[in-house]
């Protein structure tokens, strides 16, 4: 894993001078989380933030019975936890490695300076907690207003734009983990994988899945 080119390439930091991507890399510190095992919880008390390095990440809450709802799901380049470094509260949710994962750790204290010392550093964060705002009012918009298969159509077609604008795209999760991201279970998800199959939308091989029907698809996530 380098460094210094993953914070420099990371949308948190992209397009900072080299002298600044030197200064961060050296504040920055490399941690290994083996898969499963948490790298925090709710509540714990924040003393610092994470980029995905090698790996990926979710981000999740557990509800009073138990049930685990996944906020999001991180990869190479994306920060997480970096809310709660500016205003000294604890993390929000928790977070847990979907599989080995090689993470930057920046502590607080040291960051805090940093950006103090470099304003166009926090002008970066802001145009990505900006990003982060819309897409997690997007995300209470879907849960709350729209159906699961309307939150289904519309996370393939966002699978499609991340993946190059493909009709055919591959699940980077199980779909245990993509029930619990569009807040349902396993068992209405894959009926309804299997309706749109049946209505021709998609075809399923395993976690690869063909959008047959790109119009279809847009006119269900509406």
């Amino acid at each position: 894993m380098n460094k210094k080119e993953i914070i420099a390439s990371s949308i948190l930091f992209e397009g900072l001078p080299a002298q600044q991507v030197d200064e961060l890399a050296g504040i920055a510190v490399e941690k290994t989380f083996q898969k499963g095992e948490n790298i925090f919880f709710e509540g714990d008390k924040c003393v610092g933030f994470y980029m995905v390095g090698e790996g990926r990440v979710k981000i999740f809450k557990v509800s009073f019975s138990g049930k685990e709802h996944i906020l999001h799901i991180f990869g190479q380049g994306e920060p997480f936890g970096e809310v709660p470094v500016f205003h000294g509260q604890p993390f929000p949710a928790t977070a847990e490695a979907l599989e080995k994962t090689k993470t930057i750790f920046f502590p607080r204290d040291k960051f805090i300076l940093l950006v103090e010392a470099n304003p166009s550093i926090s002008l970066n964060m802001l145009a990505v907690l900006s990003l982060r705002l819309r897409i997690f009012a997007r995300q209470i918009e879907n849960l709350s207003l729209k159906e699961v298969p309307a939150r289904l159509a519309g996370y393939l077609d966002y699978l499609s734009h991340e993946q190059g604008d493909s009709d055919e795209v591959e699940l980077d999760i199980s779909k245990g983990q993509l029930a619990s991201l569009l807040g349902t279970i396993p068992e209405t998800l894959s009926r309804i994988f299997a309706k749109m199959s049946d209505e021709g939308l998609i075809q399923v091989h395993g976690k690869k899945i063909s959008l047959l029907d790109r119009e279809g698809l847009i006119m269900a996530k509406e």
